[in-house]
C-alpha cells in the first residue's frame, strides 16, 4: 500500500504534532500526500472513474479545512500553503 504507518507518522510530525493528529495542517497535508498520489494514478488510468469520483471526493474535504483554516488564523493559512505549494 502506498500509504504506510511510517509514511503517516512522517507527515504528522512534519506538519502538526505526533500526537494532535486532528490538526487541521496534518489533516491539509495527509490530504495533498493522497492527492498528489491518485493523480499519478489517474494519469496511467484514465478511465478509472470511481478514482477521479474518490479524487474530487478528497479536494473538496482539503479545501473545506483550508477555507476553515483561512477564516480562523489566516498565518496558519498562509504557512502550510506555502509549505505544501497548493494553488489558492
Amino acid at each position: 500500500m502506498y500509504l504506510t504507518k511510517e509514511i503517516k507518522e512522517d507527515i504528522f510530525a512534519q506538519h502538526g504534532e505526533k500526537t494532535n493528529t486532528g490538526k487541521a495542517e496534518a489533516q491539509i497535508a495527509l490530504f495533498t500526500f493522497r492527492i498528489s498520489h491518485l493523480t499519478e494514478h489517474l494519469k496511467k488510468n484514465r478511465h478509472d472513474y470511481n478514482t477521479e469520483r474518490s479524487l474530487v471526493l478528497l479536494v473538496g474535504k482539503r479545501r473545506s479545512l483550508l477555507d476553515y483554516l483561512k477564516k480562523k488564523e489566516i498565518n496558519r493559512y498562509r504557512e502550510i500553503i506555502k509549505v505544501l505549494g497548493i494553488r489558492k
